[in-house]
């Protein structure tokens, strides 16, 4: 179920997901000479804003949120789309591409784009505590914010990406902060055991306690307020403020009448459709890596640009498949990481350029024989150069049929 060259460009796109995903679809849309009608619809009353800032300058107060914003209300208005923000999609019917939102509208276009995201997991008995936070949304940030009061003491669970961010930033204002999680140290899901060993080298120096290597059993609470974090060890530890980051499910909960197919995200083909006239872009998509050979669904703003990029070739008639680099950064204390590729659990790694020692490297990673990673740790231009030993070591692309619907 691939493009066709020369197919008709749409009279009308509905975009539904006010994300950097979603505005990116129709800026690419724009730029590629499209007129026709575009619509974007947003469950937050939000404009749309950037994600990433979110655990830092935003939390840090470094960046008022209005400079999350993704562009200025004039360059919105240059794009001539419609915004209905503060309105949940909650149905979709792919044969008509029909989508239904909260309110009752009822907002048909000739195709519908979703970028709707992730949605933050959280722990069982949350929602009945205060001071108990997940970091997605604009909105999140803020709350959180108000409850990072120096002196504080903070335990963020989960030992990923988004926790350890948000560890560090909270250490930076002054909190006793507590990082737990059942991995032996931060992010060592995403960058194995020597990069998440230096990381938690880096985390003990500035402060912060881990208590790593087990799970999380439960939450303790007074007076409906959080008190403590339970450990499978039997320990609590005390807490006036947690974070739960324990990862992020695909929102599809309401395509779930669709009759897409969904399996951890909205599966698509190798470009990005999941259905005649119907495509996914960003978190919520997972779509077939022709040089993988299988499907892969990236939670990442680098890959919310790109692929809305090609969701918007594959619109106008462009015939060709997505097979990005995956790519990712993180920012904890003085420490700025970029992982260009894949960086397996049982990979070989080397050190390239650089010291590990002097927190200045190139790591680069090797499975089976072929690079498939390379991560740099404040080594951006060096980092950014060995992206090409990641490319020059991709399969030749396997196409694959689209999924059934």
């Amino acid at each position: 179920m691939t493009v066709e060259a020369g197919t008709p460009a749409p009279g009308r796109v509905l975009v539904v997901g006010a994300s950097a995903a979603g505005l990116c679809t129709v800026e690419s849309l724009r730029r590629k000479g499209y007129a026709g009608e575009i619509t974007v619809v947003g469950d937050e009353p939000h404009a749309p804003y950037d994600r990433p800032p979110l655990s830092k300058q935003v939390l840090s107060g470094a960046w008022e949120p209005e400079r999350a914003a993704l562009r200025t209300p004039e360059l919105l208005a240059d794009l001539k789309a419609a915004l209905v923000l503060g309105d949940e999609a909650v149905a979709l019917d792919p044969e008509t591409r029909t989508v239904r939102t909260a309110s009752g509208r009822a907002l048909t276009a000739d195709a519908v784009v979703i970028a709707t995201g992730v949605r933050a997991r959280t722990l069982p008995g949350a929602e009945d505590l205060a001071g108990v936070h997940v970091l997605r949304g604009l909105d999140d940030a803020l709350a959180l914010k108000r409850e990072l009061v120096p002196g504080a003491r903070l335990v963020v669970v989960g030992e990923g990406v988004l926790g350890s961010e948000i560890a560090a930033t909270a250490r930076t204002l002054g909190l006793a902060v507590t990082l737990t999680g059942p991995l032996a140290a931060p992010m060592a899901l995403q960058v194995g055991p020597l990069v998440s060993g230096l990381l938690g080298e880096l985390h003990r120096e500035h402060g912060v306690d881990l208590r790593l290597g087990t799970g999380v059993t439960g939450l303790t609470g007074s007076g409906g307020r959080v008190t403590g974090v339970a450990l499978a060890t039997g320990e609590t530890l005390p807490a006036d403020v947690v974070v739960v980051a324990i990862g992020a499910a695909p929102a599809t909960d309401w395509l779930a009448d669709s009759g897409l197919r969904l399996d951890n995200g909205v599966v698509c083909d190798s470009r990005c459709r999941a259905a005649e006239g119907v495509y996914a872009v960003g978190d919520v998509a997972r779509f077939h890596h022709e040089p993988y050979g299988r499907l892969v669904r990236l939670e990442n703003r680098t890959n919310a640009t790109e692929q809305a990029t090609a969701v918007a070739g594959a619109l106008l008639g462009e015939d060709r498949p997505y097979t990005p680099v995956p790519y990712f950064w993180t920012d904890q204390f003085d420490a700025k990481l970029q992982v260009h590729g894949l960086l397996p659990a049982d990979a070989d790694v080397e050190i390239v350029e650089g010291d590990p020692t002097a927190r200045r490297f190139v790591a680069r990673y090797t499975s089976a024989g072929a690079v498939t990673g390379v991560l740099g740790w404040n080594m951006p231009k060096q980092t950014r150069l060995r992206r090409q030993d990641v490319v020059d070591a991709l399969p030749a692309p396997a196409p694959a049929p689209a999924p059934a619907h």
